[in-house]
């Protein structure tokens, strides 16, 4: 037998107004939170619990506030924004501002959205399986009691404040009505704007199929369908691109934004979303006239600009917490490569013959590490069965995550390979001359006159660096060259005090990478990666005695 199956309409009576008209009788241990709220499991343990909701924007305010205080980073995975756009964020959610967020492709201004409702919701009393999360005890005290006695609703105010299903669950189950815990993540609603989206998606609309099925009438509650604004009800609404809404539908959101509330068409209910809207805007939209209009960008009370990581370590950080491929153990990831293809995209949001309007998004790096793995497994990992690690010689497998757009030639695919040819060697020689920049002169010497004797070094994407199937491995070609052994050894230290640093800096963003780890045991396949820069370092040099041709280094004739 349920267990308020024998409650009586007198007991319905005084549960319910004790519940409303008395203070919490619980903890918290977070804003709105419940210390006990696992054991709030049905509609009668709220009530005797007298759980009193807060609104979205009181607890993103109290949650920040709570994290503040605690020194703790109220946005886990956003990184490089520490100095502009989190205090601005900061200062948007103590004001209960409901934002726009203006930036270029792949600034993660999304992701922040999603952050924000993560890290800054508590989780909330919903009756289980409601769509538009219907929160019982916000149903006004008389119409609850009603329910609860199986009771004809009088209405003294047309306006929405939980669903018809809702109400059908109540009056079914009375206080043993189920109840369910919706955390921050589960009360982000995310829309890409697209120019099929209408208003009825927005606000909802009378449902013809209602009608029909259950014979109610066109201005009965039941015959409405939840749009987007209510299914995102107590929680977050992101809306990505909003310059692509046009004005008629971004009307729709005026009334949200100013008053809290909306309507829908003749409809005579008042829907109350509760929800924080967040939008996002490309900085050539939000700067042309119309592309939002004026009362709604007037409406968003508070506009934070973002940008490109301006730190190439945050944009390495960003690449390894994105990416989809390192979490495996068969991976090694040399932090120079990383470094290359973070310096790569730092490049061409500079250069003089890429579009600056459209921007290079860090979406570039993060798929071009995951490509450059892939070659590394394409050309040895698979065929040979040794760990996938990165070479400079890989780097060319990174065309096709070429993402920018030409503005000073004619955007053709043979222009963007001879830009992003340049891109790539500029970036390999930084890299390279960098970790070679401390070698002593009298070895450099010593390589120099080797070279001289032995004339080349061949270097392919096939040659490994212990011998299988091949004359040409790396270690019996290096033999030859004691003295380019010792920079290597030399370089090596380097790149493993630079790669546990890295690793240091990711903990302390929370970020576990298997792949980034390198441990006392050196794989021998990094002794080749690594050969490869040295190579490159030596070439790249102002009083270079080397050159390359074919992937063949050799003595400059």
């Amino acid at each position: 037998m349920a267990r308020y199956y024998l409650e009586s309409s007198d007991n319905f009576l005084q549960i319910v107004q004790d519940s409303y008209r008395s203070n919490p009788k619980y903890d918290e241990i977070r804003p709105g939170l419940p210390e006990n709220y696992k054991a709030i499991r049905t509609l009668g343990d709220l009530l005797r619990s007298n759980y009193k909701s807060l609104s979205v924007q009181q607890q993103l305010r109290l949650n920040l506030i709570q994290k503040l205080k605690k020194s703790t980073f109220p946005y886990n995975g956003i990184i490089g924004y520490d100095e502009d756009v989190v205090p601005s964020l900061n200062r948007a959610i103590l004001a209960g501002h409901d934002i726009l967020i203006i930036g270029q492709i792949g600034q993660a201004k999304s992701k922040i959205a999603e952050t924000i409702a993560e890290n800054l919701l508590s989780p909330i009393p919903i009756v289980r399986g409601t769509i538009t999360h219907d929160i019982p005890t916000l149903i006004p005290e008389s119409e609850l009691i009603s329910l609860l006695r199986d009771q004809e609703l009088s209405r003294t105010i047309a306006e929405f404040f939980v669903s018809t299903e809702c109400e059908e669950i109540i009056r079914n189950n009375k206080l043993d009505t189920r109840i369910e815990w919706l955390d921050g993540s589960q009360r982000f609603n995310y829309i890409l704007a697209t120019p099929d989206i209408s208003v009825k998606d927005l606000v909802g609309q009378i449902d013809a199929i209602k009608l029909v099925k259950k014979g109610v009438e066109v201005y009965n509650i039941e015959s409405y369908s939840p749009g987007q604004l209510l299914q995102s009800r107590h929680g977050i609404l992101c809306i990505d691109e909003l310059p692509v809404l046009d004005p008629r539908k971004q009307v729709a959101l005026l009334s949200v934004l100013q008053e809290g509330k909306f309507t829908t068409g003749s409809f005579p209910v008042i829907f109350r979303p509760n929800t924080l809207i967040i939008c996002t805007a490309n900085p050539i939209d939000y700067t042309h006239a119309g592309k939002i209009i004026e009362p709604l960008r007037d409406r968003l009370k508070s506009h934070v600009v973002t940008h490109y990581p301006k730190d190439i370590v945050d944009e390495m950080t960003i690449m390894v917490q994105e990416s989809k491929m390192l979490d495996r153990k068969d991976i090694f990831l040399p932090i120079f490569i990383l470094q290359a293809i973070a310096e790569i995209s730092r490049i061409a949001r500079e250069h003089q013959e890429i579009n600056h309007e459209k921007g290079v998004s860090v979406r570039m790096s993060i798929h071009s590490t995951e490509v450059i793995i892939s070659e590394s497994e394409r050309t040895r990992a698979i065929k040979y069965n040794v760990t996938a690690i990165p070479r400079f010689s890989d780097i060319y497998s990174i065309y096709q995550t070429a993402k920018f757009e030409l503005s000073e030639i004619d955007d053709i695919y043979e222009n963007r390979i001879k830009v992003m040819d340049s891109m790539i060697a500029d970036s390999i020689k930084k890299v390279s001359t960098l970790y070679l920049s401390e070698i002593p002169p009298e070895e450099l010497i010593k390589v120099k006159n080797n070279f001289k004797n032995k004339d080349r070094f061949f270097v392919s994407q096939t040659h490994l660096w212990k011998e299988i199937d091949t004359n040409e491995s790396y270690q019996k070609q290096i033999i030859q060259f004691p003295s380019l052994s010792r920079i290597l050894e030399l370089v090596t230290v380097k790149i493993i005090s630079e790669q546990k640093k890295f690793e240091k800096h990711l903990r302390k963003h929370s970020i576990e990478s298997q792949c980034i780890a390198i441990d006392k045991y050196v794989d021998p396949e990094l002794n080749a990666s690594i050969l490869e820069l040295v190579l490159e370092g030596l070439r790249s040099m102002n009083s270079s005695f080397l050159e390359r041709r074919d992937g063949i280094y050799a003595t400059i004739k």
